[in-house]
């Protein structure tokens, strides 16, 4: 799971307001993936190519399976992830890649940031290990989606949740015009808090919170309820000035190798990744490294991205549908040449349990 990030309020500025963000780049369109396709990446990258990448867990990962000291390349972390961060990093062409779900790639088309999604990673089984819950605020009275009219639900535009509440809304039957979105940044306890204090009836919660949430209020009447909705989507998102450049797209092919390998070291040791990183690098207890293990079940790394892509064309539509913004083609956000490449690495290397 990415690390919670800190509250930055300047990182969401382009992805909830979706104005003005475009100077200085490029929008996505679905000549430049044709043309993007047909370039080549090298079979071997270069020692000295450098790539910067903000995956966070997937260091951990690399370190505690020993395997980051075999990068046959240069890699300079950044200790980001999420999609409001990597944006505003990439927009500042300080970062190649990172990761991210599946809304800040939309996003970043609207607002005319030229990026590709490079990996793709789901999860077995996605409605019973939800990425998120609904947390309930006490005194609420929300017991099924149903209840959710007129109610004030928390919500970070740009960002997986945001989306996540529109589809929830949609499955409902109901509009934006049917409850009160509180746009919210959804960073560290920022939403929890907010239930607690009944600053909003509604939020989607996610990681440890799930668990915290209802322990902390579960006495005053806060609860979680299942949205019984996919919402498992993660990816490693580039710009596509890297994936352009030979050599940074072999440095990032290969990196995608050492990715993959490091998503089955850690369903295969869950007892090393509990006290390497939740606990030794998340400060977590060692019961809510547990508890998220358990959680996030076991990854799912496709071959063939055609599923993932018709899921995100719905997002797609949904999302223009509710802000207005012209919808678009799917499969532009996705770097074809990339699309094997994970899956091959984890059959080579055995696949996850």
């Amino acid at each position: 799971m990415p690390r919670l990030a800190p509250l930055v309020l300047t990182a969401l500025t382009c992805t909830s307001l979706l104005v003005g963000c475009a100077d200085n780049t490029t929008s996505s369109t679905a000549a430049d993936s044709e043309n993007l396709a047909h370039v080549k990446i090298p079979e071997k990258v270069k020692a000295n190519t450098s790539i910067t990448v903000g995956t966070p867990d997937t260091q951990v990962a690399l370190k505690l399976s020993k395997q980051i000291d075999k990068l046959p390349f240069k890699v300079k972390w950044a200790n980001i992830s999420g999609g409001p961060q990597c944006s505003e990093a990439f927009r500042a062409h300080s970062l190649d890649l990172c990761s991210a779900a599946e809304i800040p790639s939309i996003h970043a088309h609207w607002t005319g940031l030229d990026t590709k999604l490079v990996a793709s990673e789901f999860r077995r089984d996605p409605l019973k290990h939800p990425v998120y819950e609904l947390g309930i605020a006490p005194g609420a009275d929300v017991d099924t989606l149903a209840d959710l009219r007129g109610k004030k639900i928390a919500y970070s535009p740009g960002q997986a949740q945001g989306a996540l509440v529109l589809r929830i809304l949609a499955k409902a039957g109901l509009s934006k015009d049917d409850v009160q979105l509180v746009e919210l940044p959804s960073t560290g306890d920022v939403y929890p808090t907010a239930l607690g204090s009944r600053q909003v009836d509604v939020a989607p919660l996610g990681g440890v919170n799930i668990k915290r949430y209802p322990a902390k209020y579960g006495k005053d009447g806060g609860k979680t309820i299942q949205h019984g909705l996919r919402d498992d989507p993660a990816h490693l998102w580039a710009v596509t000035d890297a994936v352009s450049d030979p050599q940074k797209a072999a440095a990032i092919r290969e990196f995608i190798r050492f990715w993959a390998r490091s998503e089955v070291w850690v369903d295969r040791h869950p007892k090393q990744w509990i006290d390497g990183y939740y606990v030794k690098d998340q400060g977590l207890t060692h019961a809510d490294g547990e508890y998220l293990v358990k959680q996030n079940g076991h990854p799912d790394i496709p071959a063939d991205w055609t599923p993932a892509i018709a899921r995100q064309q719905k997002t797609v539509d949904l999302l223009a549908k509710e802000t207005g913004q012209k919808k678009f083609d799917a499969g532009i956000l996705f770097d074809r040449r990339y699309e094997s490449v994970a899956a091959d690495a984890v059959a080579a290397a055995g696949r996850p349990r």
